[in-house]
């Protein structure tokens, strides 16, 4: 499996995690799409809550390459802007033609506003 196939994975293998970060019962990783020089990367969450209402977000990563199993950035910052409260205001949020409501997350403008002791570290790849 190369780099970019390893953070796809790792993505939607997240999808319980981002559900228990969101308070949400159930969490669907429904498109992932791996950072590249030309692209920026993006993942597009569907979460349930137990009364079965559905929010459909869309979250932008930047433009890179895809990184190595043990540095998860991308889906560590995902869970930290789903426990801060789904934010509905902020220069972080950002126009996007492909999100279904016209609206994503730009995560690492997010992240630059916070401060680092509010960013939870990642996980070690165990």
């Amino acid at each position: 499996m190369d780099v970019a196939q390893e953070f796809v994975a790792r993505l939607r293998a997240s999808a319980p995690e981002f559900a228990t970060a969101a308070g949400a019962q159930t969490a669907v990783v429904r498109e992932v799409v791996p950072p590249a020089r030309h692209r920026r990367s993006r993942c597009r969450v569907v979460l349930r809550s137990a009364d079965g209402e559905e929010t459909d977000l869309t979250f932008l990563g930047p433009v890179s390459r895809p990184v190595a199993a043990h540095q998860q950035a991308f889906e560590v910052q995902i869970r930290a802007w789903l426990t801060s409260g789904l934010g509905t205001g902020g220069s972080w949020l950002v126009a996007d033609d492909e999100a279904p409501d016209g609206i994503a997350v730009d995560v690492p403008a997010w992240s630059a506003e916070r401060s680092p002791a509010d960013v939870p570290a990642p996980r070690s790849a165990g």
